[in-house]
């Protein structure tokens, strides 16, 4: 096992032998390092922490650490990494607030340097956060999701599959799968790279294309437009909107750029 002499191991961890561990790192607690992950000089690996397979761990990242929340008391929380996941330099990952509660990162995420996911976050697969993104606590980031840099996500907010928020807005509000945010952190359109580099085939881009109208071009409030989508889409990526949209919500869904200093869209209308 190549742990540089200088570095730091509890005698609780359990850690692979294949696994790499730089000079000066520290890895503190019942902390789990899956095969090949390489963990660089300065890191530092804390709590009830799990990394899985081939991570990298870059220096000055701060994962499993005790939760920013005034609420936290000590109790046993978990920090989950998935395999393949990319973290850069001075990343923090928090740990669960709650008693048992985690925070999860999914697998092949790509981190950016100085990106912060908070307690209780649950971000999904293929995720990549730039530069100085920041996701508050309890926030939700779908599948493939792009977050640019220094942009700041609320917390309890719910950011769905393939979404594409662009650099330096606040997201206040659920964004919808497979949409962009632009300026002020509202609605600017849909993902067509992203779901063209996904996959997706024109009938599905085409539906999504369509949920984008019917939801912020209509006209109609929120909940007719919401019921007239659910009637008309014809794909998975449809159905994946309407089923994101009618789970429950703390913070509404995102009103669209286009309507926003204009007529109400259906996303922010009301009865």
């Amino acid at each position: 096992m190549p742990i540089h002499p200088t570095a730091i191991v509890d005698q609780r961890a359990e850690i692979d032998p294949t696994v790499d561990i730089g000079a000066y790192a520290i890895v503190d607690g019942v902390v789990r390092i899956g095969a090949g992950t390489r963990v660089y000089p300065h890191a530092y690996l804390t709590g009830w922490t799990e990394i899985g397979p081939n991570c990298e761990i870059h220096p000055n990242a701060v994962i499993g650490h005790a939760p920013q929340d005034l609420a936290y008391r000590g109790e046993e929380s978990y920090c989950r990494i998935g395999e393949g996941t990319i973290i850069r330099e001075g990343v923090s990952i928090h740990r669960g607030t709650a008693p048992g509660s985690a925070t999860v990162v999914g697998r092949r995420c790509f981190l950016m340097a100085n990106s912060h996911i908070g307690h209780n976050c649950q971000v999904g697969d293929n995720v990549k956060m730039a530069n100085g993104a920041l996701l508050a606590g309890h926030v939700h980031v779908g599948d493939g999701a792009f977050l640019s840099g220094n942009i700041a996500i609320h917390q309890f907010c719910r950011v769905g599959d393939l979404v594409m928020v662009h650099g330096v807005v606040a997201v206040i509000m659920d964004v919808p799968p497979y949409f962009t945010v632009g300026n002020l952190g509202l609605c600017a359109g849909i993902n067509v790279v992203g779901l063209r580099r996904a996959g997706f085939t024109s009938e599905q881009r085409q539906d999504v294309q369509h949920a984008f109208r019917t939801l912020y071009h209509s006209g109609m409030t929120f909940q007719k437009a919401l019921d007239k989508l659910a009637e008309t889409v014809t794909t998975d990526a449809g159905r994946r909107i309407v089923e994101f949209l009618r789970a429950p919500s703390k913070r509404g869904i995102v009103a669209c750029l286009h309507n926003r200093f204009g007529k109400a869209s259906a996303a922010e209308a009301e009865e």
